[in-house]
């Protein structure tokens, strides 16, 4: 507060000031902002790709869909045998818990998170992708019911030949319009399973099969259809195209040349360099590296000697050098 019958010049006496217009210089910042915003969204303007869905798939690449089908009735995926929280039993049951490890389940001795939450969203990749949706779909249709039940009710060993059979069968086979023909061979029924399989997926009626969330409104929940994506070398191919795959710096990438999010850069800086570059349980120890890292944040101003580093370095002295110089000439007797 300032002192009765002193002016605001004896106020400010000996205090270094220097004129400043704040309006002036906000008005200024937010032009040229505002310029080099409008530069940049012409030259750098962020990509717009269009999305990526089972009916592009099915349209794109019909033989590796009908591949990855295939494989999912034979168990022979990713997703198949990832392990918590999706991968369940043949029969739908939930792993007993510390059992069926699957391959996509990440350990660090003792250290075991994945597991221990146990199987939460199971998914039974060859129900949920193939003989679910073809159930749905073979309403009206007898040829697609019957080819359905002729595969149900064989054993499983001779499921497992007639998807060998088919799965050679796809080596050889051509595209002709909307159709993928095959040679004949031993596949019995699943010829018109997967061709009916995959009509639906180019209409685009798989993508709302596998999307569809039970007991819920809107239809939010995306882990099946992209499950049954990343089973195939589709997906793989695009995110490799865009320079999106792990060993290019993977989801700090957008599409293109474009940078990501910088925010994320942290996490996968870690995955450059050795042993987490090579490891195979790197997203583990990445998390276990960054949850340290973010726990002595957080305990800086309680850790002796680590929390005096910034007054030992002095580099807000650096920072503030200016303010400093100028405190020091203003104290009585310098120069």
């Amino acid at each position: 507060m300032k002192r009765p019958g002193v002016d605001q010049t004896s106020y400010y006496r000996g205090v270094p000031t220097a004129p400043y217009d704040l309006i002036k210089e906000i008005t200024v910042v937010l032009a040229v902002m505002l310029v080099v915003v409008l530069g940049l969204s012409v030259l750098l303007s962020s990509p717009d790709e269009p999305p990526v869905t089972i009916q592009s798939w099915a349209r794109t690449a019909p033989t590796d869909f009908l591949q990855t089908a295939a494989a999912e009735l034979q168990g022979a995926t990713i997703s198949s045998d990832y392990g918590p929280p999706y991968n369940v039993d043949a029969d739908g049951a939930d792993h007993d818990r510390g059992a069926g490890i699957g391959a996509a389940v990440q350990t660090l001795g003792p250290l075991a998170p994945q597991v221990w939450a146990g199987v939460h969203q199971p998914v039974n990749p060859a129900r949920a992708d193939v003989i679910q949706p073809l159930e749905l779909a073979g309403v009206g249709r007898p040829a697609l019911t019957a080819a359905l039940l002729q595969y149900q009710h064989a054993s499983p060993v001779q499921q497992d030949r007639w998807v060998s059979a088919y799965d050679t069968a796809l080596e050889h086979a051509r595209v002709h319009g909307p159709l993928v023909l095959v040679g004949p061979g031993r596949y019995g029924p699943l010829n018109v399973m997967l061709q009916a399989l995959l009509a639906d997926g180019r209409a685009g009626a798989l993508d709302a099969v596998l999307a569809r969330s039970r007991g819920r409104f809107y239809q939010t929940d995306y882990t099946k259809p992209l499950l049954f994506l990343g089973d195939g070398s589709y997906l793989a191919g695009l995110a490799a195209r865009q320079n999106l795959a792990g060993n290019q710096w993977g989801m700090t990438n957008e599409t293109g040349r474009y940078p990501g999010q910088a925010w994320l850069w942290l996490y996968t800086l870690w995955y450059q360099i050795p042993p987490f570059s090579t490891a195979s349980n790197a997203d583990l120890m990445v998390v276990l590296v960054m949850g340290l890292l973010s726990t002595l944040l957080v305990l800086v101003p309680f850790i002796p000697g680590l929390r005096d580093l910034p007054r030992w370095l002095r580099l807000h002295r650096l920072v503030w050098r200016e303010h400093y110089r100028f405190a020091s000439k203003a104290r009585p007797g310098s120069r």
